[in-house]
């Protein structure tokens, strides 16, 4: 029986990861192939649901103020936990958008949530990005951890899904999160600002840091008190053994909501892509829609840093949910797209 490891990330607003990996595994048990659920995070929005373990339930700071129910997850028998910061400072909870307040949103929730972890035992916590509201330089997260003389012993590792540098994160992800220009060159200069402090507080220059401008700078603002940036999609694919799962499949299964260029730059999808190239293992992408124009092959890029030369990739199949099916079920009915166009791509293979 031929094996298919199913390795998506979100459909952002229309399916989990897992969701994703579940209506693509129906449709091979249908054809016969053997389904290997994989659903991946690259460190943003569904982090903890794909690291897994026991959640601890926790009451913190909300990214505009109030209070925001929430959890950090216990792994390794209680000495790692793992922290999403999408879900106390994450721009869904506003919103969106037209909801926030880009200037005054926080991550003082974040730095709650790993001061809990940390209070519950974890002497190692993960910590993913994306997704989040704020601009601050992770700078509500640190008041939240003071003094941080308490994580002493304390290894703290940042999954980015991005490599943007500290003080860019304003003119690249704020107007996201609603921030008008004038709003924008605000937060650049306190960015700037922050990253002379962080120096002078901590002994940690954060402006060349890839990776540091990751939500809103909280992945800067981390590193200034010790955390280790990593790749996100690195840390979960050596979490569920990924390598190892592909190497011993027929083919691979990827996608995400949008596949873009942004998506072979520490993304799931050009992660997933490189690592099938590196085994030899053919590959497909299912999204939710593609780039105009984008060759897929033409962006896969080694992992090895900083090398991040072009690879040699197997054949890639990609198909889109909405060139299928079309806008209105692409969104509507995402599983049962998802089954249907999987079940197009497995019946014929990768060639």
């Amino acid at each position: 029986m031929p094996r298919v490891v199913i390795a998506p990330d979100k459909f952002r607003g229309s399916a989990t990861a897992q969701e994703a990996a579940t209506a693509i595994a129906a449709a091979a048990v249908e054809l016969g192939w053997e389904p290997d659920l994989a659903p991946m995070s690259d460190g943003g929005e569904g982090f903890c649901s794909v690291i897994g373990g026991r959640p601890r339930a926790v009451t913190v700071k909300g990214p505009l103020g109030g209070q925001v129910e929430s959890a950090w997850y216990e792994l390794d028998q209680g000495s790692t936990a793992a922290v999403e910061m999408a879900m106390v400072a994450g721009l869904h909870l506003v919103g969106g958008p037209e909801g926030n307040d880009p200037v005054s949103a926080s991550t003082g929730g974040v730095g709650e949530l790993i001061a809990a972890a940390v209070a519950g035992g974890a002497r190692r916590v993960l910590v993913g990005m994306g997704g989040s509201a704020s601009t601050d330089g992770g700078l509500g997260a640190i008041e939240s951890l003071e003094p941080v003389g308490r994580l002493a012993g304390v290894r703290i590792e940042v999954a980015c899904d991005v490599r943007t540098h500290f003080v860019d994160a304003a003119a690249v992800f704020a107007p996201q999160k609603g921030a008008s220009p004038p709003q924008v060159q605000l937060l650049r200069r306190r960015l700037e600002r922050l990253v002379q402090i962080y120096l002078e507080r901590y002994g940690v220059d954060v402006s060349a840091l890839d990776g540091g401008g990751a939500a809103g700078g909280l992945a800067g603002g981390l590193a200034a008190i010790g955390a280790v940036l990593s790749s996100g999609f690195d840390m979960v694919s050596e979490r569920i053994d990924l390598a190892s799962r592909i190497e011993a499949a027929d083919l691979v299964i990827t996608g995400e909501g949008y596949v873009d260029q942004a998506s072979f730059d520490g993304k799931t999808v050009g992660g997933v892509l490189a690592m099938a190239a590196e085994l030899g293992v053919p590959a497909a992408v299912i999204a939710g829609d593609v780039e105009a124009g984008l060759d897929v092959a033409a962006r896969v890029r080694s992992r090895d840093e900083p090398d991040r030369r072009r690879v040699a990739v197997s054949p890639v199949a990609v198909r889109s949910l909405v060139d299928v099916v079309g806008e209105e079920r692409a969104f509507a009915d995402t599983a049962r797209a998802l089954q249907e166009v999987a079940t197009a791509v497995l019946s014929v293979g990768v060639s």
